[in-house]
């Protein structure tokens, strides 16, 4: 089975990481079929979607021929469209950052999430590119955002519903969430240890 686990926080050691790498220790620990590619947004030669990029991205789409830098940043779109359209599984850490994702997971999905790639557009409907059996998402934020707290998620929270929508649009038939709340709050240690021994157990359900 080919695990992609994608890396969105520049903090190896971070809730996000930790506690995604727990989920995918205990895949190992089940299964010893498991092919894991990391995708370390932080590492990884992500492009600029510059003006270049994107006269790339519209010659692609028309058949037109691409130019010698035209052609490596479009080889890069492909490259990353690639590895999520070629799991079996997808691990995704997320912490929040100012109510929504990190920046470098943004580029990421700007970059990928081309037609014809990622999705299919006739002009009217959306449809999926891929065919991605399950992810597991891990949602990572300092405060509580329930309905009930000063802060609810109705409004502050622009985080999960992205990208459950992002995995689902592309073609990822069953996307599943762990939410890591209140790592900021006095009794961190304690949530961050619930979330880590939550996502062992996620990692056992089919």
């Amino acid at each position: 089975m080919r695990v992609l686990h994608i890396i969105s926080s520049p903090r190896h050691d971070g809730v996000s990481v930790t506690t995604a790498s727990a989920l995918i220790e205990s895949l190992q620990e089940r299964r010893s079929d498991i092919d894991l590619d990391v995708m370390d947004l932080w590492r990884e030669e992500l492009p600029e979607f510059d003006e270049r990029t994107i006269q790339a991205k519209y010659k692609w789409v028309a058949g037109e021929p691409l130019d010698e830098a035209e052609s490596r940043a479009w080889a890069t779109i492909e490259s990353l469209a690639r590895r999520l359209r070629e799991a079996d599984r997808i691990v995704l850490g997320v912490p929040m950052w100012n109510w929504s994702i990190p920046y470098k997971l943004k580029q990421l999905i700007d970059l990928a999430a081309q037609r014809n790639l990622l999705f299919t557009y006739d002009g009217v409907h959306f449809g999926p590119a891929i065919d991605v059996a399950r992810a597991d998402v891990i949602a990572v934020r300092g405060q509580y955002y329930g309905e009930d707290g000063p802060t609810p998620g109705s409004l502050f929270d622009h985080q999960i519903a992205y990208v459950e929508f992002f995995l689902r649009t592309i073609g990822v038939h069953d996307v599943r969430t762990l939410v890591i709340d209140r790592t900021w709050d006095p009794a961190a240690d304690e949530a961050i240890a619930s979330g880590i021994e939550r996502a062992r157990r996620l990692a056992a359900t089919d």
